[in-house]
């Protein structure tokens, strides 16, 4: 696995000051200026840059890596002690303990599986509720730290060169000087920017999705019934880590993919998303119209249990609608849409995920 740094690039770190963190960061070495363009006409010396970075410890030479074993919990720590989750004896799915259980998959199970973490009673988990209720956790400290790129530093340095022309915002709302911990509490706290950050993937370093922050880019990977191995989907994952991807969607469609995922999730340094219904339908062997929602439901379960931190849930395909696909030229072109049109067309009953929204919601809410 390549673990050397970009070139002329080195892993800085950064200290938090609301919050003992270390935001990870990558700073590029700039060469010198050209003869002539300063005043005594010798190279000029320019100062680093420094960029966010989405490599986690995979381009820090100085961190072990062992992918058998996973990333370290970053936010293990955060998030214990913020005293409002309790960890579960055994996992909750009755898919995830069944596979547990099976002796075809024991040769290729991760082997260091936690118990996982469910809000206690009564309790919630979510960054959202933090934000709400006024608290500025580690996770927003470390946002802001790491979509300033150190911006606050270099502008007391580099003075009329920070200066430009406002232009049309658009609607955005971005702070003139830079982002502070309590600009992404708030901004999550009105709906408008999201901290992707599952209790149970405590080895993902915090990052912000939202109209008044960077912009970020997914990386789709996973397995089909044709291809692929676990092995080449933990390089896929690395190698979209380290070339820039902010989030990861697993959309496995093959063979093991519980365990695939397990292996993805615990070394993957970014968040981790997937399309629920595609497990749900490996689970009926294809059949759409075989799919529950009690099945869906334990899918939901059992992916939040393993650190699943955003769904794709096709909630707004309603059975009133489909007729409308018809004389489309491409049809329904989403498969998690096509896969529900389907089940409502076979059974002529509203979707499941539309009825049971409010308990989908509840259960995110129990892992975020």
């Amino acid at each position: 696995m390549t673990r050397s740094p970009f070139p002329n690039s080195r892993k800085i770190y950064i200290k938090g000051k609301l919050h003992p963190i270390e935001v990870a960061m990558r700073e590029i070495e700039v060469g010198s200026s050209d003869p002539g363009f300063g005043d005594n006409g010798s190279p000029q010396p320019n100062s680093s840059i420094t960029v966010y970075d989405t490599s986690g410890p995979y381009t820090d030479p100085t961190k072990e890596i062992d992918v058998h074993k996973g990333l370290e919990p970053l936010r293990s720590g955060w998030i214990l002690g913020r005293g409002d989750v309790e960890e579960l004896p055994e996992f909750s799915s009755g898919f995830a303990r069944a596979s547990a259980g099976k002796s075809g998959v024991m040769a290729i199970k991760f082997g260091n599986i936690r118990k996982p973490l469910r809000a206690k009673a009564g309790a919630n988990v979510t960054q959202m509720h933090y934000a709400r209720k006024g608290i500025i956790t580690p996770e927003m400290e470390y946002i802001a730290i790491r979509e300033n790129q150190r911006i606050d530093e270099l502008r007391g340095s580099l003075g009329d060169l920070m200066k430009y022309h406002p232009g049309e915002s658009f609607g955005a709302n971005i702070p003139r000087t830079h982002i502070t911990p309590e600009f992404v509490r708030d901004e999550v706290a009105e709906g408008r920017a999201i901290i992707p950050s599952n209790i149970n993937h405590p080895e993902s370093e915090p990052m912000i999705i939202g109209r008044n922050f960077l912009v970020k880019i997914n990386a789709n990977i996973g397995n089909s019934a044709v291809t692929s191995s676990i092995e080449e989907e933990v390089e896929k994952a690395v190698w979209a880590c380290r070339w820039g991807a902010d989030t990861i969607m697993d959309l496995s469609t093959g063979k093991n993919i519980h365990e695939t995922r397990e292996w993805i999730m615990r070394n993957s340094p970014v968040p981790v998303g997937t399309v629920p219904i595609y497990q749900a339908l490996e689970k009926v062997d294809g059949k759409a119209e075989d799919i529950t929602w009690e099945i869906f439901r334990d899918t939901l379960v059992e992916q939040a249990e393993q650190g699943v931190d955003y769904f794709t849930i096709h909630a707004g395909v309603l059975l009133g609608y489909i007729h409308l696909t018809a004389d489309r030229v491409t049809g329904i072109v989403s498969r998690g849409g096509s896969i529900m049109a389907k089940w409502c067309l076979a059974h002529h009953k509203e979707s499941f995920l539309y009825t049971n929204f409010e308990e989908i919601c509840e259960i995110m809410k129990a892992y975020d």
